[in-house]
């Protein structure tokens, strides 16, 4: 299940950064077909989907990301 948070999404992305060493945007990426989360903007409406990409053995390794209309 999708979580939304309310928050200023370029705000949001640069804290991702700042814990996850390799942060992506990737438009097609298969792994935003069930996105972990979406962020929306309260004040632009602005909205972001975000998934966490892992290797088999459950290791986060990244996150993928691409803004929607």
């Amino acid at each position: 299940m999708t979580t939304i948070i309310k928050r200023d999404t370029r705000k949001f992305m640069r804290e991702l950064r700042v814990h996850y060493g390799d942060v992506w945007k990737m438009p097609s990426s298969r792994y935003l077909s069930k996105p972990d989360f979406i962020v929306v903007d309260p004040r632009t409406g602005k909205k972001t989907k975000v998934s966490f990409v892992s290797l088999d053995d459950g290791e986060v390794v990244g996150v993928v990301y691409d803004e929607l209309g």
